[in-house]
């Protein structure tokens, strides 16, 4: 029973890691359950450290899973997002690391990084292994790993901000934009939004969504006001996803989750998802986010 328990102690850890390098739970799935048969069909005799064995062997999976995946999601019906989790199911949290790369935002943002960028950014700053581990994992040298890294942390800088919301004013953001939303006060709604906001919106080609971003204020204002007054809104609530409240609702009849990044007390980007299949796992029932005292 060793090798079993051995596995499922350190699954949930495993899990969080592939997650954070596909961006996909359904993938992050798949590439644990294909470690777990190759450890069961490795001598354990030989294995001295099982859960650096078991990072190297998700992470290459993970890779080579990752690689195919970004020409499928270049064929993709709109933006791809990735599929969000309920924060229990996104593995440890214990430090502000391995929150802040599960975070929504940053998860979207590292679609910009090539694999090898992705996988020495999640390595070094969620996981903290050593470079001459990493350069083991990712295949490539000392010099050439710390300049994935480095570059890798330019490019997501430039994406977000360094000073980001507390948990209260991030849920307190997100319910006054629901309030605004749901009451169709369009003046409510524009004074919460920067003027380069950018709204995603990702229905996969299975249910209706805009095919491309909506840049700027005055159009994702135009936009929203668009849904509001075409289609019914629903049985909305705030839930936690991915580390942070995120809205739940139903759009004629669909299932929709909203996300928001904020910058200065004001929404830079709204995250909309529709795509049946990556919301299985979004259940409102399940973790529903805390709302500050004075809402």
């Amino acid at each position: 029973m060793m090798p079993t328990v051995d596995f499922e102690e350190h699954r949930p850890m495993l899990l969080g890691l592939a997650y954070r390098l596909l961006g996909s739970m359904w993938d992050a799935e798949d590439v644990v359950q294909e470690a777990w048969l190759r450890w069961q069909g490795t001598d354990r005799g030989e294995i001295k450290e099982p859960r650096a064995f078991l990072v190297t062997v998700v992470s290459r999976l993970a890779l080579d899973q990752l690689r195919s995946a970004r020409v499928r999601r270049e064929a993709y019906t709109g933006p791809w997002l990735p599929e969000p989790v309920m924060t229990a199911q996104a593995g440890p949290l214990d430090t502000a690391e391995l929150r802040d790369t599960v975070s929504y935002a940053t998860l979207h943002l590292m679609e910009r990084l090539s694999p090898p960028e992705r996988a020495v950014f999640v390595l070094r700053e969620a996981f903290e292994l050593p470079y001459d581990e990493i350069v083991e994992i990712v295949g490539t040298s000392a010099a050439n790993a710390r300049q994935l890294h480095r570059r890798a942390s330019v490019r997501l800088a430039e994406g977000r901000d360094r000073f980001h919301p507390s948990a209260e004013d991030h849920t307190r953001l997100l319910a006054k934009f629901m309030d605004a939303a749901a009451g169709g006060d369009l003046a409510a709604l524009a004074e919460l939004l920067h003027e380069d906001v950018v709204s995603y919106n990702d229905g996969g080609g299975k249910v209706r969504a805009a095919l491309r971003p909506i840049l700027g204020r005055r159009k994702v204002v135009a936009f929203l006001n668009g849904l509001l007054s075409r289609y019914d809104f629903g049985d909305s609530r705030l839930i936690e996803v991915n580390g942070q409240p995120a809205l739940w609702t139903r759009v004629a009849g669909h299932r929709q989750v909203v996300l928001i990044d904020a910058r200065d007390g004001v929404i830079t980007r709204i995250y909309g998802l529709l795509n049946p299949d990556k919301l299985t796992r979004v259940t409102p029932g399940a973790e529903v986010a805390a709302l500050p005292d004075d809402l």
